[in-house]
């Protein structure tokens, strides 16, 4: 746990925040800011600051963040008409919090632009 980090705090229930999923590996909750009908944040809870961060061993929990998010869809009704899973990595990229995390987005049209 990184003191100075907003998802570090909020996982550590320092900070209010209502997951709609949690297990041993990672949590999952609404964007505050949310860009779309649905934004989720799913987010490790292991500190892991950004993608260069990743480490062999991560292999696993990145795949299994993928396979929760498609899950997620599943459950808030996006699935069929597409999402986008989006990861920061970086200041330059718009990372906001140095904790690696997966924006879930969807339940509108969404544009053909990424950036």
């Amino acid at each position: 746990m990184s003191e100075n980090c907003v998802f570090c705090r909020i996982i550590a229930g320092e900070m209010p925040s209502d997951f709609i999923y949690q297990d041993e590996e990672m949590v999952a909750f609404r964007d505050i800011h949310p860009v779309a009908p649905t934004h989720i944040l799913l987010v490790p809870r292991e500190h892991i600051e950004s993608v260069p961060s990743l480490q062999p061993h991560h292999e696993g929990l990145a795949g299994r963040m993928i396979l929760r998010a498609q899950a997620l869809a599943e459950a808030e009704g996006i699935a069929a008409a597409g999402y986008r899973l989006v990861v920061n990595s970086g200041s330059d990229s718009g990372q906001a919090v140095a904790h690696i995390h997966m924006h879930l987005i969807g339940g509108r049209k969404l544009d053909n632009r990424i950036g």
